[in-house]
C-alpha cells in the first residue's frame, strides 16, 4: 500500500503499515487531510477540523515506533468523532446554537480508549441539534450533504459520521446511536455502522437520553468495526450501566462464515414497512446467506404494538427537559431545531405521561424479542423504510403522523431493548441511493453473530465507494 491508495484502506491495513514502517502517522494524516480540504465544502461534514492537533498525534505514533515503543493497534489511523462525544480541549455543541460556546473538558471514555489505541483523533462530526432527527442538518452547522448524491441527506443524527466513512475522509467514525442513529445514516451513505449492546462501551458524560444511549464505529469494513469496537468496549467506572463483565473477542468468528446459523427475515414490523426496491435488496441478501448455509425462516412481525409511545416519551422527553433548562424563555427558545421543537411540544401535549402504560409497552417489547430470539440466532430487517431524502425533508412523504426519527420503524425498538444492531449496505435503488440491510442479535454474544453475519455479507458484496460523479456534483 502507498500513499496514493491510503484513503481507500481499511483502518486495520493503515494501521499495519503504520506499524510495520511502511507509512509514517504523519504522511497518513497529512494524505486524508488534503482529502477532507477537497470534499468538506461540498459535502459539510465537521462541527470543527482539529487538523493540527491531529498531525500531533500522529507525531506521536512516529515517535513510539521509532522508539520501538508499541502505539496501539490503530496506530496512527484517522478517526473523528460525533460532537454528540466529549473530546478534551474541543467545542461540543451538540449541534445547538444554545451550546455553541461549550468546550469539552474531559475525554470521553471511548476517545480516551482510541488515544491509547494510537487513533488520531481527526475533529468532531457534524449532528442534528441535540441527536433529534434521523437528518442531517442543525441550526449551527446547516445542512450536511450525503456523498452518493450532495442533493440527499446523509441521515442523522451522525449525519457527518457516516458522510466521511462514505467519501473516504476518515476511515473510522466515532459516533452514537439513540434510536437509530449509527444505522440511519450508515443506511443512507453505504456503509458498515455497529451499536453494541447497551452498556458494552461505556456513555460519560451521560446522553441526553441516558436509557437508551449507545456510543459505537460506523467504517467501511466490517473487521474495522470489528477492531473499533474490541478497543472502546468495557467497564467505565462513570457509566454505572456500564458492563461489568469482560468484553467478548469480536474478531474471532468473522472467518467462520454462517452455516448452520438461524436467520430471521422480517420484512415488516405491522405497524411500518418498507418500499419495494428497499424489501427486494434486503431480502436477495438475505437469500445469499442462505445460499452459504444458513438457516432461514420468515419471522412474522415481533411486536404486538408499536413501541414508539414508549420511546418518544423516554427520547424527547428527557431531550425536553434539557431544553427547558437550556431555553427557559421564547426567544432561546426560537433557537432551536423547529422539528425538535414540535417534537417535544407534541409529547407536552399528549399530557402527563401514563408510566405504568408506558412500561408495560416497553416490557412488551421486550417480551417479543426475546421470543424471536429463541427461534433465531440473528434477525435481519431493512435498516430503513426508504432511501436517503432530499436534504431539507425530516419525514419521508407518505409517512404522516410520524416525527423526525420515529419514521424509522426497525431501528428505534432496539434501542428500547438495548439489543446490538448494524446496517450493513445491500445495494442501491434505481436512482442510486444505497439501502441498508439491518442486523439485530441477543444480548449475549449478539455482537459475534453480528459481525459474523456482516462479514459473510462483506466476502459476497464488498462495501461500495460512492461515484465519483456524486462527490463532484456541487464542485
Amino acid at each position: 500500500m502507498d500513499l496514493s491508495h491510503v484513503t481507500e484502506a481499511s483502518a486495520v491495513e493503515i494501521a499495519q503499515a503504520v506499524r510495520q514502517r511502511k507509512l509514517t502517522a504523519v504522511a497518513v494524516m497529512r494524505t486524508f487531510l488534503d482529502r477532507i480540504e477537497r470534499l468538506e465544502p461540498r459535502l459539510n461534514t465537521f462541527a470543527t477540523l482539529t487538523a493540527e492537533a491531529a498531525l500531533q498525534q500522529a507525531h506521536h505514533v512516529d515517535k513510539l515506533i521509532a522508539g520501538a515503543r508499541d502505539p496501539g493497534p490503530l496506530a496512527g489511523v484517522p478517526v473523528s468523532v460525533k460532537d454528540l462525544i466529549a473530546v478534551r480541549g474541543v467545542p461540543q455543541a451538540f449541534g445547538s446554537k444554545l451550546l455553541a460556546d461549550h468546550v469539552a473538558p474531559h475525554d470521553a471514555p471511548s476517545v480516551e480508549r482510541l488515544r491509547h489505541a494510537g487513533a488520531c483523533i481527526v475533529g468532531k462530526s457534524t449532528t442534528s441539534e441535540l441527536g433529534s432527527k434521523a437528518v442531517g442538518d442543525s441550526p449551527l452547522t446547516g445542512i450536511t450533504r450525503n456523498p452518493w448524491n450532495p442533493q440527499h441527506t446523509p441521515g442523522g443524527s451522525s449525519a457527518g459520521a457516516a458522510a466521511q466513512v462514505a467519501a473516504r475522509m476518515v476511515p473510522v467514525a466515532l459516533a452514537t446511536d439513540g434510536g437509530g442513529s449509527i444505522r440511519i445514516p450508515s443506511s443512507f451513505c453505504g456503509v458498515f455502522g455497529l451499536k453494541a449492546r447497551f452498556g458494552r462501551v461505556p456513555v460519560w458524560p451521560p446522553a441526553a437520553a441516558p436509557a437508551l444511549s449507545h456510543v459505537g464505529p460506523i467504517t467501511h469494513s466490517v473487521r474495522d468495526a470489528a477492531l473499533v469496537l474490541s478497543v472502546i468496549a468495557g467497564r467505565d467506572a462513570r457509566d454505572e450501566a456500564s458492563l461489568r463483565a469482560p468484553a467478548p473477542e469480536f474478531e474471532a468468528g468473522l472467518a467462520q462464515g454462517v452455516a448452520g446459523l438461524r436467520i430471521g427475515w422480517c420484512p415488516s414490523f405491522g405497524y411500518g414497512s418498507a418500499e419495494d426496491e428497499v424489501l427486494q435488496a434486503c431480502e436477495q441478501a438475505a437469500c445469499q446467506l442462505e445460499a452459504q448455509g444458513a438457516l432461514l425462516k420468515a419471522v412474522p412481525p415481533p411486536f404486538a404494538r408499536d413501541p414508539a409511545p414508549a420511546w418518544n416519551r423516554l427520547f424527547y422527553g428527557r431531550i425536553g427537559e434539557r431544553l427547558a433548562e437550556l431555553a427557559p424563555d421564547p426567544q432561546r427558545r426560537a433557537l432551536v431545531n423547529a422539528a425538535l421543537r414540535e417534537a417535544v411540544d407534541a409529547l407536552a401535549a399528549f399530557g402527563p405521561p401514563v408510566e405504568a402504560e408506558l412500561a408495560a409497552l416497553r416490557e412488551d417489547t421486550w417480551v417479543h424479542t426475546r421470543a424471536v430470539f429463541r427461534e433465531v440466532d440473528v434477525l435481519l430487517t431493512p435498516t430503513l423504510p426508504v432511501t436517503a431524502l432530499p436534504v431539507g425533508v425530516d419525514v419521508p412523504p407518505g409517512h404522516a403522523g410520524r416525527n423526525a426519527v420515529d419514521w424509522s420503524y426497525f431501528t428505534y425498538p432496539f434501542n428500547l431493548t438495548g439489543h446490538p444492531a448494524a446496517s450493513f449496505p445491500v445495494g442501491c435503488d434505481r436512482a442510486g441511493l444505497p439501502i441498508g440491510l439491518q442486523l439485530v442479535a441477543p444480548l449475549d454474544g449478539g455482537e459475534a453473530a453480528i459481525l459474523r453475519v456482516a462479514a459473510a455479507l462483506e466476502r459476497l458484496r464488498p462495501i461500495a465507494l460512492p461515484p465519483p460523479e456524486g462527490l463532484r456534483e456541487r464542485a
